[in-house]
Formats: C-alpha cells, structure tokens, sequence
C-alpha cells in the first residue's frame, strides 16, 4: 500500500502506451502460451486473443459469447462455441502455463516485496438453472449464502502481498452426479474423472499439481473447510508442506502431548472396549478463548490496507490435534486472532520460527483468494458462461485464469507509475488502449488519475506522514 501522496509528471505518457502494450500482449499471450492452442494442423490462438478480448470487454451480466460477438472484430458465435465446446486442445496444459507464469512473475515480486508467497485454498460457486449444466445440482452455495442450484469449483490462488491471481481450478462433482454414469457421460466428464472427491482431496490434487511444477510458494492457507479434513493436513505433512489453516471453534486440541491407550472393561457386562482414548481431556478452542486475558495477546499490525493498518490481537501457543485414528497425536502451533472477528487456525510450524505477527499475515492471507473470486466474477466474466459440458466449462476457466493473469502482470509493470492500479483499472486501460480512439484513451486516463487521487488522498487520512 502506498502511504505517500507522489504525482508523475508522465503519469500515462503514449510513447509508454506503445511499449506496454507490447509487452502485455505478445510476450504473456504469444511467448507463455504458444503452440497450446493447436490441434493437430489447426492453430486456434487466434480465437483464444479474442475470446480474452471478449472477457475483457464485456461488463458483468453481458459477458456470453452473444455480447463477445458484438464487441469483438471478426468475431464468430458460432466458432466461439467450437472451440470451447469441441475443440480437444488441453485446457489442463494451459492451466499449467498459467500456474508457471505467475510463479515467475511472482518470484521477481518477492525479491522486491520480502513478502512471503502464499498458496491460497478456496472454492467458490456459479449460480445456474436447470439440470444440464456439468456437476450442477442443489448445494451451498457461498455466493448465496445459502443451498441454491449451483456449480462448484475449487481454486487455488498464489498470492504475494497484494499481487494475486487464480492459478488452479477443479469442478466439485457431487455424488447425485458419479453415482449416473449415463448423466456424466452426457455430460462428457471423462470416465477417469467420474468419481467422487471431496472438496479437500480436490485441494489436494491442486496443490501436487503447484509441486509437481516447482512453483515457488512459502505457505499453504485456507479456510475451516480444508483444515478440519485431517485426511488434507496429514497429506500435507507427508508432503512437508508448510500451512496455516482456518480451524472452526469447535474443534478439540489437547493443551498437552496426551498418550493413548485402551481403557479395562468395567465389569462383568459390556463389550470389551477395543478403541483407544486419551490419558487428558481435549479442549474446544471456543472453550479455550475463555481462558485466556489480554497479557495473553500481543497486538499486531498484521498488513496495510486502504483505511490504515489492519490491527489484530494474536495469540499462538503449542497444541496437540488427534484425528480419532492415529497412534499418537500431532503437534500443531495454534494462531488465535482477533479484530473484526476471531479466527482460529492450526499449523505444522514450529511456534518458534515465527513472530505473532507472521502468524497473523499467513493467517490473513486467504483474504486475497476472495479478491481474486471477486475481480474474476466482476471483470472477467468467470461466472458468465453460457455452456453446459465438461470440456467447454474446463476451456472458459481456463481463459478466465489466462485473462487474470494478463491483469496481474499489467499490475506489476505499473506499479511504480500507477501503484493503485486496480484489476478494474487495468481492464480499462486494456479497453482503452487496445479499442478507443486516442481521445478515448486520454479520457480514460484522466479518469483513472481522478480516482487515485482522491484514492490516495482517502488513504493518506489513515496513516501517519513522516
């Protein structure tokens, strides 16, 4: 976050229009993803630029393939749905190149940042009609915040500081869907692909993928719904992954290591007990809050957002969680923040190797997952497709995370001239440069220049100037 007010003599200056929009377009589109749209002698890179150009220029809720046609030159409906919908080029290839083009750029950030990357676990839903529509059916739904008819997905995300974008995706397919085979196939999920994983399996599978890549990343976050699931964490320990994940207050950890054995059988009547139990009692973490005081806390500024410094209370101590199976219990650092509201979030770290207040910034991290969510279904049209297969759903999300990673890496070749460039901005300037006149192009920039202005000067009121 810029806390200082600075004014560029050359804020949008057109000899730098010319050469940023070179190294936006040719050298992310053509250099990362080249050859990857070819199938057999077809070469189909063409119709992937305009269908980025297409995400790009439509606003939310006007941005299918119908309104695509409308804002893109030689453009062709009927093409868009052939290549999304029958077109075999591999979506998980682009995907990859996707994932090891942010890891880049993303390394070069962290050099300049010190900010430790963090590989960030989420899912998010798509609201939908009827019953066609690949893996939909009557779920919660986290944009509704209720159980609505939807699809679901989950995403990971790589995130430094405030630089992130999507890089991971796989459909959650619910079991009314792998137990009919005939529904899948109609479908068209792949056969390998008809059967049933949870959520944290899929997160799983996203996070081997970001291994097997040699991406650079320094933890692993995510929310309660990924580290309650001791199939994921204990996974992640084989794996010697690094995480902090959201646990819910009702969980149970033991204050000290407990030993296990089975208990005598009481009496002369009764089944003979065979499950081992602990030698102490678990505690529930909204149990231990209570016990704790404000000598307990140290209070953090954690990072820095838009309104000042986002100050939290932080509290770490060493626990041990048992999952009800194993041989002994697992040692965990337990993180407890408050600000606006409590979290609670377990992790495989040594306590010691970490300040309470890097606790708090691997704990805030999955903020920024939910940014991405938000940029991507607001200005890239992620929820807005109008298909129903398999292969077609792969294919758009597949561009939308290639469209997310153009934003990101305009983000970061302006981020000394335009620090407070927004996704929304860079897709302006995207519009802007690439379709308007130069007029055009000269009031969008002005525009932009009036809102950070009084951006900057809205932030300024929350910090104090040296």
């Amino acid at each position: 976050m810029n806390t200082k007010r600075t004014e560029k003599k050359n804020f949008f200056s057109k000899s730098r229009y010319a050469n940023w929009r070179l190294k936006a377009v040719n050298k992310l589109i053509i250099n990362c993803f080249n050859g990857l749209f070819r199938v057999y002698r077809m070469d189909s890179t063409h119709t992937a630029v305009e269908y980025l150009a297409g995400l790009l220029r439509c606003e939310k809720g006007h941005e299918n393939m119908e309104r695509m046609t409308e804002k893109v030159e030689d453009s062709d409906y009927k093409r868009y749905i052939h290549f999304l919908s029958v077109s075999n080029w591999s979506a998980s290839e682009v995907n990859n190149a996707t994932l090891k083009a942010t890891d880049n750029l993303l390394r070069d950030q962290k050099l300049k940042s010190g900010f430790p990357t963090g590989l960030v676990v989420d899912e998010t839903s798509h609201l939908k009609k009827g019953t066609k529509s690949v893996a939909v059916s009557r779920q919660y739904a986290g944009v509704a915040g209720k159980v609505d008819n939807c699809q679901v997905a989950v995403h990971t995300s790589l995130a430094n500081g405030k630089f992130c974008t999507l890089v991971g995706t796989e459909l959650f397919i619910p079991e009314c869907w792998t137990n009919d085979k005939k529904r899948c196939d109609e479908a068209g999920i792949p056969t390998e692909e008809q059967k049933f994983e949870t959520k944290p399996q899929l997160a799983l599978k996203l996070i081997k993928q970001a291994i097997a890549a040699d991406v650079e990343f320094d933890f692993i976050a995510g929310d309660g719904l990924y580290g309650h699931n001791a199939e994921l964490t204990r996974a992640l320990d084989a794996l010697k992954q690094f995480y902090v994940l959201d646990v819910h207050k009702d969980e149970t950890v033991f204050l000290s290591e407990p030993t296990f054995s089975i208990p005598e059988r009481k009496g002369n009547k009764g089944r003979i007990p065979t499950n081992r139990q602990p030698d102490i009692q678990p505690i529930q973490l909204q149990n231990y809050i209570k016990t704790l005081t404000d000598k307990d806390y140290t209070t953090e500024n954690v990072r820095q957002t838009a309104k000042g410094w986002k100050v939290a209370k932080v509290h770490t101590v060493t626990v041990w969680h048992w999952d009800g199976n194993e041989d002994k219990a697992c040692k965990r650092t337990l993180v407890i923040t408050l600000s606006e509201k409590t979290k609670f979030s377990l992790s495989n770290g040594d306590i010691q190797e970490y300040t309470n207040k890097q606790w708090a910034y691997f704990q805030c991290s999955r903020y920024w997952v939910e940014r991405c969510f938000d940029d991507c279904k607001n200005e890239l049209g992620m929820s807005g497709y109008q298909v129903t297969g398999w292969l077609a759903w792969q294919h758009h999300m597949a561009l939308v995370l290639m469209a997310s990673l153009y934003l990101l890496n305009i983000k970061l070749q302006e981020q000394e001239e335009i620090p407070l460039l927004s996704v929304r901005d860079a897709r302006l300037l995207v519009i802007a440069i690439n379709f308007a006149t130069q007029k055009e192009v000269d009031l969008c920039m002005e525009h932009i220049r009036i809102r950070h202005r009084k951006r900057q000067a809205d932030i300024d009121r929350y910090y104090v100037k040296i």
